[in-house]
């Protein structure tokens, strides 16, 4: 029996402790061998080896027919405009009444200018006759030479006071002729600026009209066309739906300066003779004969941008590697691009699997072949 008061002597066995449970995982992980770094990607690509075309070429650019001389009739007095008899697309004759002003205000003007001219030759009829009585008074020594020189100073001053207020009238006439507003030469309205009930402020545009005097093709040729051209060069002008309509003629203004978002530089090309069949905005291609160039023709295929510029990709025969470059695109069609400047002869372009290629990736050629020359 167990005594009261006393505990018993159990023994106890210590137990293992377990492994940290985070621990198992990096023991596993440093058992296994180290998994080796990916392979670069090997993409397949088609190319083209670049060359310079020989010969001469035709050159073939889009635009559109415009006036040879455009003009916008406006007033020479501000006003409120009460009426405009023309819109966009009729056609007027020169002498033709485009607009009027309200004219209240110029014909009271007028009558103001009338009736001062009025006073001031009722006075000039007073200051001569009264010079001419002073001048016979003092042939007969009845009047003294200070009231005949007094005389003589009212009578001038009375004809330079009738010759200013004879200009006023002149002035507020011209003013009244200026409410309307005619047409110097016949054409067609191509645009408005103002609408009756406006108060238009003098020179303000209220139609613009396209004389008949001449026609003109208009195109934004690129920088290296326009450098290619040869001097004086015969344009074969067709349009567009119809190339059966054509006319001819020759540059006859260039811009001096390229367009801050295309580029290009406006040409405009005087047509002789053009067909009726040519009228004002019409689409129309102008086709130009160039002698031979160092342009090098690549396919339509190989044509990509980097920010926002015509670029392609050039390959790297000895690292076998891509790299984007931009070109200068002088023109292009569906099938085929003419490149002035950015490539050399013999340089190879990546023609498909353009739009998958990053800056330095290597490349497999699935097939190489040389551009048309």
């Amino acid at each position: 029996m167990r005594r009261p008061g006393r505990t018993a002597n159990i023994p106890f066995r210590k137990r293992p402790r377990a492994l940290p449970a985070l621990l198992l995982p990096m023991l596993l992980a440093a058992c296994d061998d180290p998994a080796p770094p990916p392979a670069p990607e090997i993409r397949p690509v088609r190319v083209v080896t670049v060359a310079p075309r020989s010969g001469g070429d035709s050159v073939s650019i889009t635009g559109t027919v415009a006036a040879e001389t455009e003009v916008n009739l406006a007033f020479r007095i501000d006003g409120r405009m009460v009426e405009r008899l023309v819109n966009v697309g009729d056609r007027v004759t020169a002498g033709q009444l485009v607009a009027r002003l309200d004219r209240q205000n110029e014909e009271n003007s007028l009558r103001a200018a009338r009736a001062q001219a009025s006073a001031a030759r009722a006075q000039l009829t007073e200051a001569r006759n009264n010079y001419q009585r002073q001048r016979d008074l003092l042939q007969t020594g009845f009047t003294t030479r200070v009231r005949y020189d007094e005389a003589t100073r009212t009578l001038r001053g009375a004809e330079s006071g009738l010759d200013a207020a004879q200009a006023q009238v002149n002035i507020a006439e011209n003013r009244l002729g200026y409410t309307e507003l005619h047409a110097d030469a016949g054409g067609t309205v191509t645009a408005r600026g103002a609408e009756p009930g406006e108060v238009v402020q003098p020179g303000r545009m209220i139609v613009q009209i396209a004389r008949e005097e001449g026609r003109d093709a208009v195109f934004d040729v690129p920088p290296a066309m326009k450098d290619q051209a040869p001097a004086d060069p015969i344009i074969e002008v067709m349009l567009t739906m119809d190339p059966t309509v054509r006319a001819t003629g020759r540059v006859r203004e260039v811009s001096p300066r390229a367009d801050p978002m295309t580029g290009t530089f406006r040409v405009r090309v005087g047509l002789d003779a053009p067909p009726p069949a040519m009228r004002l905005g019409s689409t129309v291609s102008g086709r130009m004969e160039i002698g031979g160039s160092a342009l090098i023709e690549i396919p339509a295929g190989a044509l990509t941008r980097s920010q926002a510029q015509p670029a392609v990709w050039v390959v790297d025969p000895a690292t076998q590697t891509v790299s984007l470059r931009v070109i200068e695109v002088v023109r292009f069609d569906p099938a085929r691009v003419l490149v002035g400047q950015g490539l050399e002869s013999g340089e190879t372009v990546v023609t498909a699997g353009v739009q998958a290629l990053r800056p330095g990736q290597k490349v497999r050629l699935l097939g190489q072949q040389a551009a048309a020359r």
